[in-house]
């Protein structure tokens, strides 16, 4: 059976935000990033900063099993990511193999008595063949690159610490449970400077591997023979990469405010907890999408709700994952959003409740110095509560800024916008002539 492995490539390292484990750090959290006097007068909120071989292991077996196997041999692919996650993916489809080399995946993995398989892929494609022999993983020079673990028991877990790996890279079986196992072995290798990997048979559990106690295992082995399961990991991969792009933001000056009338609008319960300055990207147009603040900020009236964003009306367009947009009327239990700040900085967040209601609504409009004779607008429940996000202040300029309340909005008054291509097509950018008013 083929094993193939991704590393995901980034020369960038993006530590993501801390968040609080217990209720008392919650309270104590929120309290701290979001209870200020007013909206537009608070403080900047501080940033939360070997067991031996066993022959039953799903990988270490293989080494001995006949072509005919299901692991027979070991494809390996690998590219880095934002976190320098890594993906292995055994497999005996050449199919596989050809999927991954068109996405730029070009290091295999195979067992010694299949160098004729390393031999055949390299006839027609460029790879970087690696073996495994018995539980460890070699290179072509035969330096150790991985050992390999079976856990199915609470005492071989806990044999499991960065001192009985004797390698850089662990790979472990996980026979019954998973997710506290691996959430386990996330705590005993954190900054151990090691990368443990876990024997995955879908893109839905490699999933929660690579997001296991917040941060994840360092990678994950995904054991199929169909292509689907690959673009499934791969699709996640690039939004999770995606989630931590920064986005440019323009400044564009309101021209336009006026009370239209009652309208159904939708507020977006996440499940995640949202920070001063931050909120999602919303409009009447998917040429232009206003930054919508959370509602995030205390006052005197109604207690914060950092979770939600008072979005606007069912027609309008929300930023998701996938460079596309879809309508608020869309949006579900589940589906991701992409939730965006003041300096452009990204992170995904998936949709735990939508609530639609009849409220007032006010039609804002503005344009952008560079593009006079193009008018971006977005309506906004006409309440205290929703609000736009600013530009950043200058660096000699003392008040900070997070949130414009669409009551306070004056004519002059500066908004951040996303500017992007307006033609969609189910929610995708084409090329096409569109005239929208």
């Amino acid at each position: 059976m083929a094993v193939w492995n991704l590393w995901m490539c980034s020369s960038a390292s993006i530590t993501l935000p801390r968040f609080p484990s217990s209720l008392t750090q919650i309270v104590d959290w929120k309290k701290k990033l979001c209870k200020f006097d007013s909206w537009n007068d608070h403080k900047k909120a501080d940033s939360p900063p070997r067991s031996s071989y066993r022959p039953n292991c799903s990988v270490c077996s293989s080494s001995n099993s006949t072509p005919s196997s299901a692991s027979s041999s070991i494809l390996v692919s690998e590219m880095s990511s934002e976190r320098s996650k890594k993906v292995w993916i055994l497999t005996q489809s050449k199919q596989v193999m050809t999927s991954a080399v068109e996405r730029g995946l070009n290091t295999f993995l195979f067992f010694p008595q299949h160098r004729f398989l390393a031999e055949e892929w390299s006839s027609i494609a460029l790879i970087r063949p690696l073996f495994i022999k018995e539980e460890e993983v070699l290179d072509s020079e035969k330096r150790r690159i991985a050992t390999v673990f079976e856990v199915s028991t609470p005492q071989e877990l806990q044999l499991l610490n960065p001192e009985s790996a004797k390698a850089d890279n662990v790979i472990v079986d996980l026979k019954d449970w998973q997710m506290i196992p691996a959430e386990n072995i996330v705590a005993a290798f954190q900054g151990s400077g090691k990368t443990v990997f876990a024997i995955s048979k879908s893109a839905s559990e490699a999933q929660t591997f690579l997001e296991a106690l917040e941060h994840g295992l360092g990678g994950v082995v995904l054991n199929v023979e169909k292509v689907e399961p690959l673009l499934e990991l791969k699709d996640y991969l690039d939004r999770r990469h995606e989630g931590h792009n920064l986005l440019s933001l323009s400044k564009a000056t309101i021209t336009r405010i006026e009370a239209v009338g009652m309208g159904d609008r939708v507020c977006v319960d996440l499940c995640s907890l949202m920070r001063p300055g931050e909120g999602l990207l919303v409009g009447s147009f998917a040429r232009g999408l206003f930054l919508v603040h959370s509602e995030c900020l205390e006052s005197n009236y109604i207690a914060s709700r950092p979770f939600r964003v008072n979005a606007g009306p069912v027609h309008a367009y929300v930023c998701i994952p996938g460079g596309r947009t879809c309508y608020l009327s869309e949006l579900k239990a589940g589906k991701e959003v992409i939730i965006a700040d003041q300096k452009g900085r990204t992170r995904t967040a998936i949709t735990g409740r939508v609530k639609i209601e009849t409220r007032p609504l006010v039609l804002v409009e503005a344009k952008i110095e560079s593009e006079s004779e193009t008018t971006y607008s977005i309506f906004l429940q006409n309440a205290e509560t929703v609000a736009l996000i600013p530009p950043i202040c200058k660096v000699n300029e003392p008040q900070l800024v997070t949130a414009v309340p669409v009551t306070s909005l004056k004519l002059g008054d500066e908004v951040l916008l996303r500017v992007q291509g307006g033609a969609r097509h189910t929610g995708i950018e084409i090329e096409e002539f569109i005239v929208e008013s």
